[in-house]
């Protein structure tokens, strides 16, 4: 039976959709990254954080992670707070953003910050508990986010 869905499952889906929308408006259509010659370190960023998302959809999606299993949500938040830091070098570097990314980005680190803090305060309660991965069901989110996760 599904449960409440918490306050962290709502920020990753909106994520989800804020940094689909980028990949596909931005990267995609306006800039054309996959196609330019000189995209190669950035695309590897996106590539990198992809794959971090993925991970972080599927395993908060359904799984609580108690006690020292903590330490896997928040490596993983900290490899996207770095992949994200080194992009924005990466970006500054090779292409002037165009506006519309630019915005995007802003409301996507805006985001991702209020993702670090929710995510973190569901840590700190689980990780005062024993040392397990148990299943969660936030019913149609916890669908919703492994969609975001393969796609």
């Amino acid at each position: 039976m599904p449960g409440e869905i918490p306050l962290f499952i709502y920020f990753l889906m909106l994520h989800g959709l804020l940094g689909g929308v980028d990949v596909f408006l931005n990267h995609e259509l306006l800039a054309k990254l996959p196609g330019q010659t000189w995209s190669g370190p950035e695309e590897r960023m996106h590539s990198l954080r992809e794959w971090i998302f993925c991970a972080i959809f599927v395993s908060l999606a359904w799984f609580e992670w108690h006690g020292a299993a903590v330490w896997w949500i928040a490596l993983l938040d900290l490899g996207e707070v770095l992949v994200s830091a080194r992009d924005v070098v990466i970006e500054g570097k090779t292409r002037l953003l165009p506006k519309p990314e630019r915005v995007l980005h802003l409301f996507l680190f805006m985001n991702l910050g209020a993702l670090v803090v929710v995510v973190g305060q569901a840590l700190s309660g689980w990780h005062a508990l024993p040392t397990a991965v148990m299943r969660a069901d936030y019913g149609w989110a916890s669908w919703v986010l492994s969609v975001m996760a393969i796609g």
